[in-house]
């Protein structure tokens, strides 16, 4: 039989005990918490960059391509002269890249946000790739990529004569004509390095797509050309040769002979 001395000296031993139970409890529970907390952190995480990953259902500005990303903070080197006050682009954007590339992006939306055309200044870094053909961005550009065509959605359609020169067309081919009513162009430049592409959806008739490319780009300005002089002597030297947009100006374009400039890779 223990002592009343024994009993009471075992009591504060037996409370210690407890609270030290009570201690690794807490501090076991709280651990299992953290964890817990800290996996559905990095399920979150991995959503999100998953998320990321997936092309945007919105049409609500041009596609990013791989290494590109939209600078807020950079102002558009390039406008379009009015036709009327209310004349106005829907959207102008800036993209750079990395490797010193960049891209200003205008577009026209119609009636419930459909693309009514698009106008790409491109001014290219190092990460310009020689072997990959133009005409793959503008296919991309007027969502022909997803048809998952056998051939080349796009095929030549001619040249028009611009204040930048000669400007080749291309349109849908036989195969995609069902789904895309639009005319895409482009012109590259070798100096300074610059590529001007887009299509037009405007007008009911292939001459009527014609005609409001070349007017587009007889429009097209420089607001600033940075740090690149030859830029700017090449907008003075097109100014000199601009055109109004009136039917008769925009009707010329080549055939024949002279698509013979566009044989290869675009």
């Amino acid at each position: 039989m223990q002592s009343p001395e024994a009993s009471t000296a075992a009591t504060p031993t037996q409370i210690h005990l407890a609270l030290a139970n009570f201690a690794d409890e807490v501090v076991g529970t709280l651990a299992r918490l953290f964890a817990y907390v800290g996996v559905l952190v990095l399920f979150a995480i991995l959503g999100l960059a998953a998320l990321g990953q997936l092309p945007s259902l919105q049409d609500d500005g041009p596609a990013l391509k791989p290494g590109w990303s939209v600078a807020d903070r950079s102002h558009p080197a390039f406008a379009m002269s009015r036709l009327d006050p209310s004349d106005k682009t829907i959207s102008y954007t800036v993209l750079r890249h990395p490797e010193g590339g960049r891209r200003d992006v205008l577009r026209w939306t119609g009636e419930g946000d459909r693309p009514l055309a698009e106008l790409e200044i491109y001014r290219p870094g190092g990460e310009f790739d020689l072997t990959r053909p133009a005409a793959a961005d503008l296919a991309m550009q007027m969502g022909l990529v997803q048809i998952g065509l056998g051939e080349a959605p796009l095929e030549q359609a001619g040249l028009i004569d611009t204040k930048f020169g000669p400007v080749a067309l291309l349109h849908p081919s036989a195969a995609a004509k069902g789904t895309q009513t639009c005319l895409a162009y482009l012109k590259r430049n070798e100096d300074p390095a610059l590529q001007i592409s887009g299509f037009s959806c405007q007008g009911e008739t292939e001459p009527a797509r014609r005609a409001a490319i070349a007017c587009t780009l007889n429009r097209l300005t420089l607001l600033t050309s940075g740090n690149e002089p030859k830029l700017a002597e090449l907008f003075a030297h097109a100014e000199l040769k601009r055109r109004g947009c009136d039917a008769g100006a925009s009707s010329d374009w080549l055939l024949g002979a002279a698509n013979a400039q566009l044989r290869g890779a675009l």
